[in-house]
């Protein structure tokens, strides 16, 4: 079966953030089922440190805006960074934690 085009893929944004406390990946799972409610979202890196846990996880660009507000209204979460490629969020996050967001599992 052939690969789905770029444009029927839709167009989407990779969103890179900090929880202040250190929350395992099925945590941060539960906490962002709670804080986004319906919006589609795909959670891809975890990446766990001494100042808290950075996290990136990829939305539909239609829920970009919704989604850096329910992010930032919450005490314990803070966007740090946002793009459409992962590569620039991974090194932005990469440069202020000082590991490679790529390496982690």
């Amino acid at each position: 079966m052939p690969k789905q085009k770029k444009a029927a893929r839709g167009k989407h944004r990779w969103i890179g953030f900090r929880v202040t406390n250190n929350s395992k990946r099925a945590e941060l799972n539960d906490k962002l089922i709670g804080c986004l409610g319906s919006v589609e979202w795909k959670l891809f890196d975890v990446i766990e440190g001494q100042g808290g846990t950075l996290a990136i996880i990829k939305i539909p660009l239609v829920h970009y805006k919704k989604t850096i507000a329910q992010i930032n209204n919450l005490n314990e979460m803070e966007t740090l960074t946002s793009s459409g490629k992962i590569r620039l969020v991974r090194e932005r996050l990469n440069s202020s934690l000082g590991a490679s967001p790529s390496d982690s599992p």
